[in-house]
């Protein structure tokens, strides 16, 4: 970029007062030319084959996604290559400039490389090859203490993290855009392999195809069982009720309504739901730190699905079990003395007593350490704390609203009860297919911070990032302490992400995400 170029963005906190001032408004250019040249810095620096992790070190010497990772790996969680790649097709929607829709191929061409043969993606994806990335999980993977579901190399796909659904979501978007052809394939695959992977009774595992092999003495494979954890099941919906929409085939229907009618099938009598269930829909273990249990706020959620079910379909058989749900909720609540702020709730109450069951931990690293329940709630885990804040009055409101709608005011926006669309029209731009829509207002202040902080080499830099010990060889057996029964990660050995504490600088994807959202949101405003 010229200097007189840079001079007019980098000067922009010295000359920006005299332009609000004068007519109140930054000049949209300005914005343009900040977003152009930190997304080509993002793009031609900082991506390896079109994909991303989430952390940098500016140097590139180490970089993480939920993990370290290797240089030749990119990461698909959020902030990873899917949601930049939303964010590439924002910014094109926005601007028109074609370097962003070049950006999406980019990470859309990395995603399809990954895709396995199944249709799915795993946690990530590594360009170097099914041996490097067995040497990943056998090496790093297996030493992050409490990341558990990345000490197996399992060889097969997840629906956790929404990896899988939001992976198919930005093709189709890749897809409508232009009605490009060439994503079709993948597309066609990943939803094929979300029809195949829904049990008949309409639940979804954590991942697919099922892998044995992975059992121990205290816990089976958690894998394969229907799974709440992180929307695995709603994702799914979701994400056909959007095929539905914009690809108009009615086979998408019958999955859809069996995958919301397996969340009335599954609420135990009593109103609870539990994270995981085994094949016989009882409530089952997964992560040893996550006992076989009823959640409150699973509940709360899968509650608040059933009120959403309602409203999409109409049918008042999803409501039966939210008074349930609530009365549940009510009875289980946290006595005073032991509410801490807003967790009014424990994480995990045990199936049988109702009682609470609290998760601590003693040793320091995968080989001396252990996971343990009781029920003491003290001394509780930093990383999945056993006290849990519930939206139960946010839920009783959103029941008690529903029941006041009329019958012309369930479903009217319904995307399964869709538009007649006229002459030309086609429902593919009557749905945002992006699962991370911000929708806070943007202001000059916000816009002008955003500007001020990009520096000379196009880069926002960050203090506020996941980092991790360094891969140093597996730990030998030794005395189990408690000195880190509360922390997020053990000793030198654990390779578990942890808070950045000091002044170093970081390259971050969901940084870069933030502040294009702020500054794509702002030219929204002003056209």
């Amino acid at each position: 970029m010229k200097l007189t170029q840079k001079l007019i963005i980098f000067s922009f906190a010295s000359v920006l007062a005299l332009k609000l001032n004068s007519q109140n408004r930054i000049n949209p250019n300005l914005v343009l030319e900040a977003m152009l040249e930190a997304t080509k810095y993002m793009v031609e620096e900082v991506s390896y084959n079109g994909g991303y992790v989430w952390y940098y070190l500016p140097d590139f010497s180490r970089q993480w996604g939920e993990m370290e990772a290797y240089k030749t790996m990119v990461w698909l969680q959020h902030p990873g290559t899917i949601s930049m790649g939303h964010l590439f097709l924002d910014a094109y929607r926005v601007t028109k400039d074609e370097y962003y829709y070049s950006a999406a191929e980019k990470a859309a061409s990395a995603l399809i490389w990954g895709q396995s043969h199944e249709g799915g993606w795993n946690y990530m994806i590594d360009f170097a090859g099914d041996r490097s990335l067995k040497q990943w999980y056998n090496t790093i993977g297996k030493n992050g203490w409490r990341l558990e579901e990345f000490q197996h190399y399992y060889g097969n796909s997840t629906f956790d993290d929404d990896v899988t659904s939001d992976a198919a979501r930005f093709l189709m978007r890749m897809y409508l855009e232009k009605m490009d052809p060439k994503y079709k394939p993948a597309i066609d695959k990943a939803i094929g392999f979300v029809l195949k992977s829904q049990y008949p009774n309409g639940g979804w595992p954590q991942r697919y195809p099922y892998v044995k092999g992975f059992e121990t003495d205290k816990f089976p494979d958690y894998t394969p069982f229907y799974t709440f954890n992180d929307d695995v099941i709603w994702e799914n919906i979701h994400f056909l009720m959007q095929c539905y929409l914009v690809l108009g085939e009615e086979r998408f229907l019958e999955p859809i309504y069996r995958g919301m009618n397996f969340y009335k099938i599954s609420q135990d009598e009593i109103g609870a739901w539990g994270q995981q269930l085994d094949m016989n829909m009882k409530t089952a273990s997964a992560r040893t730190y996550e006992p076989a249990a009823f959640l409150p706020r699973t509940t709360c959620e899968n509650a608040l699905l059933l009120i959403k079910f309602y409203k999409l379909t109409g049918d008042k058989m999803f409501l039966g079990g939210v008074p349930k749900a609530i009365s549940w909720l009510e009875q289980i609540k946290l006595s005073e003395n032991k509410v801490e702020g807003h967790r009014t709730h424990p994480t995990f109450l045990d199936a049988k007593t109702n009682k609470p069951i609290y998760v601590h931990r003693r040793g320091s690293n995968v080989v001396n350490g252990e996971y343990y329940m009781d029920e003491n709630d003290s001394n509780l885990l930093s990383h999945y704390y056993g006290k849990a804040f519930v939206q139960l009055d946010y839920l009783k409101d959103e029941y008690q609203k529903v029941l006041k709608l009329s019958e012309a005011e369930i479903a009217q926006n319904s995307p399964l009860k869709p538009k007649q669309f006229q002459d030309s029209q086609t429902p593919q731009r009557y749905y945002d297919l992006n699962r991370y829509v911000y929708g806070f207002e943007v202001d000059e202040k916000q816009v002008s911070e955003v500007l001020s902080e990009l520096d000379d080499a196009n880069r926002w830099l960050t203090t506020r990032a996941y980092i991790s010990n360094p891969y140093i060889g597996d730990p030998e057996y030794t005395i189990p302490t408690d000195e880190f029964a509360t922390t997020r990660v053990g000793d030198e050995y654990d390779t578990s992400p942890y808070p950045n504490k000091t002044n170093q600088l970081f390259i971050s994807t969901g940084t870069y995400i933030r502040n294009m959202k702020i500054l794509i949101g702002y030219l929204k405003n002003v056209k």
